[in-house]
């Protein structure tokens, strides 16, 4: 069996997998549908499938996780979305990729727990962040790596599915190198045997720390599935619009190491703090410079150096929050926070840009951003003696 050290990297290699395949579907079927004559209200809702799937499974992943241990879970989840990305070019149907794209959702949130779990209960208290950073930095790799997958169908409609399900295959294969660990479970039964409760008394200790991770989701989904939308509407070239996006992922791409290494010396607090503050600068510089292309280039730039980061700083901090034997209800509310804002973000985003039409959209996000700065400012640190009850 492999060392610790080679274990995280195979665990991280795991995320990136996952990563690549979110980032490879969205645009992906978003074209192939539209190329089908599919309506873009239509296009829109299959899109959620990914993210009902993840909300979905996430209530019922704990108790496996405790019952079998890490690697079980992580490799059931692998094969289910290698599984279903085999299926994709079975039979071309709506709702049968509707479902595949949910089973995607279900697959990659049962990797996720079980690889982000693992991480965070193994990694040490010094060097958490730094950990956590790597964790994000290679999901965010993977997922501004996948979209290219979009320029195979001149080749081929099915061959994306077919190399991914491949890449995918390869990589959830080290994962049988690894020995399996029990997650941590002692004074469990201080906590109640349901589930439930656990989720109640991870959100009453840390709260704050799901904010983040909701943010990070109504981002990506906003900036990718409303922005372009906007950005038409405003007078901006979809090539150029194609060019800007991406600047906010490649950006956070550069900050996610060093941030998660300062939160350890500083503390995530302060971090987060400090990161929501510049990206609510970021992105009041987009509203005001909208009409320029260099502008919102510079803007999404800046604004994914800092709050490209919240995803990990988040998870850091709910690991900071929390006692161990609540690290895997943590990191459950994590993802479906992230789901909530992925859902959400195009949402209100969309009904605001109908309401408000002569109104920035990016004020959108800097209220949000100022909503995340006040209650990370107002919460407290526990004591010891709230996170050993």
């Amino acid at each position: 069996m492999v060392s610790k050290k080679t274990r995280f990297w195979i665990l991280i290699g795991l995320v990136t997998i996952s990563g690549f395949s979110q980032g490879m579907l969205l645009p992906l079927l978003a074209v192939i549908l539209e190329q089908n004559g599919v309506s873009s209200s239509i296009n829109g809702i299959h899109a959620t499938a990914l993210y009902i799937g993840i909300l979905i499974s996430s209530p019922f992943m704990e108790k496996p996780l405790q019952k079998f241990g890490y690697k079980p879970v992580i490799l059931s989840g692998g094969a289910l979305v290698i599984l279903s990305l085999s299926l994709f070019p079975v039979w071309q149907s709506l709702w049968f990729w509707f479902i595949l794209r949910m089973m995607i959702g279900i697959g990659d949130q049962i990797l996720h727990f079980g690889t982000q779990t693992w991480i965070t209960a193994t990694a040490h208290e010094h060097s958490r962040g730094k950990s956590i950073a790597y964790y994000g930095l290679f999901f965010s790799l993977g997922f501004t790596l996948g979209p290219l997958m979009t320029n195979l169908l001149s080749i081929n409609m099915h061959l994306p599915f077919i190399l991914s399900a491949l890449i995918s295959l390869l990589v959830w294969g080290t994962m049988w190198l690894v020995r399996n660990e029990m997650p941590p479970n002692e004074h469990t039964t201080a906590y109640g045997t349901s589930s439930y409760k656990r989720f109640a008394l991870a959100i009453k200790l840390g709260w704050v720390a799901f904010l983040p991770p909701f943010t990070y989701g109504f981002l990506e989904a906003t900036l990718h599935g409303i922005f372009p939308i906007y950005g038409m509407r405003i007078g901006h070239d979809v090539n150029m619009l194609s060019f800007i996006i991406p600047s906010f992922a490649a950006a956070s791409l550069l900050s996610q190491i060093p941030l998660g290494s300062l939160s350890d010396q500083y503390g995530r607090k302060i971090i987060i703090m400090s990161v929501v503050t510049c990206g609510m600068a970021a992105f009041t510089f987009a509203a005001l410079f909208e009409d320029s292309t260099i502008g919102l280039f510079a803007t999404f730039a800046i604004g994914g150096l800092f709050v490209g980061s919240l995803f990990s700083l988040g998870i850091s901090y709910m690991t900071d929050l929390l006692p161990g034997e609540l690290l895997p209800a943590g990191n459950i509310l994590c993802g479906m926070s992230f789901s909530l804002g992925s859902i959400s973000g195009p949402f209100l985003t969309g009904i605001f840009i109908d309401v408000f039409p002569g109104v920035s959209f990016f004020y959108t996000i800097v209220i949000l951003l100022l909503i995340v700065l006040a209650a990370t400012a107002l919460k407290t640190s526990p004591s010891a003696t709230q996170k050993t009850m």
